[in-house]
């Protein structure tokens, strides 16, 4: 029965189905629960700190339960975009086209990046294909490159536009990550492809590929369904982009790796990242919120991350603190003692 918990993920694709048929209120159902019922909800419950046995993990690594279930949110994201591209237009006023574009943008940054993000981490190549697919449905495919050899390498020091700063509002945070991971995205690939002895912009280079997909798929939206709906996409993508911005600024603020006498910097550890234990948002983010350990191995599924001790933990849980950064002196004032304390641990 454990395993069961992460089809809780299906509760986000039930709301915006809700607000892609409703009025009023109801259009915009996934912000309320996801960012105003579900932060208070996990204020009141326990945190899960407790981790697998090593029976369990051995037996949850093999079972296919887990890759399965990643690649059923595929066409489940994609017939969603797909019916938002058919009807989007259909919203009887403004204040339900609002709550319908946000409603998908939802999906985008839950489904469509954080999903591809796990997948993009599997070793076998049909999973990372369909990472690909996920993350195209926002836009956002130099996130594999850029994460995978240039995020987790260099993580908690100022090469990395995904590591943010002690005392940088998230809203500067979101332009200086998104824009410097993504021509950081270019360089890995050209390099990749010179050590490879191929010219910068062989075919093989995936931000080509990924380039060549986008101006597809939004040449075909702006042919098929015109340039407001093509709009309409692009503001969605955008707040799934900004969700994962958001992720990466909590994930990882105000922490940062020390240099030995060579100046070389010390093996990423699990107190690099922040940490939360708050159930709710570790189903419906399969377990993204246990980041530590993500970070210290890269390559472990989701369902067997743990949680230990020396990982800094936040005083809420990934949709809470996400709010929490709207507010950047409150923001500050709560946060950044924890990382003088998480600082002076190490």
């Amino acid at each position: 029965m454990s395993k069961l918990k992460y089809l809780s993920i299906f509760l986000l694709p039930t709301t915006v189905l809700v607000s892609f048929f409703a009025e009023g209120m109801l259009s915009f159902l996934p912000l309320i629960v996801f960012f105003g019922l579900l932060p208070i909800i996990e204020q009141f419950l326990p945190l899960q700190e407790k981790n697998m046995s090593p029976e369990e993990v051995e037996k949850a690594e093999k079972d296919p339960y887990y890759e399965w279930l990643l690649y059923l949110m595929m066409p489940v994201q994609w017939g969603f975009l797909a019916y938002f591209l058919f009807a989007i237009e259909e919203a009887p006023n403004n204040n339900v086209l609002i709550g319908r574009i946000t409603s998908m943008g939802i999906m985008c940054g839950v489904i469509g990046i954080n999903l591809g993000h796990e997948l993009g981490h599997h070793d076998n190549k049909i999973s990372r294909f369909i990472g690909e697919i996920l993350l195209l449905s926002s836009l956002q495919n130099h996130f594999l490159p850029y994460h995978n050899r240039g995020h987790h390498t260099n993580v908690g020091t100022r090469q990395d536009p995904a590591t943010a700063r002690k005392n940088e509002t998230m809203y500067v945070f979101w332009f200086r990550s998104q824009i410097g991971s993504y021509f950081e995205a270019w360089k890995i690939e050209i390099q990749k492809c010179r050590i490879q002895q191929k010219h910068p912009f062989h075919y093989s280079n995936r931000m080509i590929q990924y380039s060549i997909l986008h101006i597809l798929l939004l040449s075909s939206i702006f042919y098929f369904f015109g340039s407001l709906v093509l709009w309409y996409f692009i503001l969605a993508a955008i707040i799934g982009i900004l969700q994962l911005e958001s992720v990466n600024y909590i994930e990882h603020y105000g922490l940062y790796r020390k240099k030995n006498k060579n100046g070389v910097y010390e093996r990423v550890k699990r107190h690099h990242s922040w940490n939360s234990n708050h159930y709710l948002g570790r189903l419906i983010l399969f377990e993204l919120s246990r980041h530590s350990d993500h970070h210290y191995k890269a390559n472990r599924p989701y369902q067997i991350l743990e949680s230990h001790k020396e990982s800094p933990v936040m005083p809420a849980g990934y949709p809470g603190m996400m709010i929490l950064a709207l507010f950047p002196p409150l923001f500050f004032r709560i946060m950044n003692p924890k990382v003088s304390i998480a600082m002076s641990d190490q």
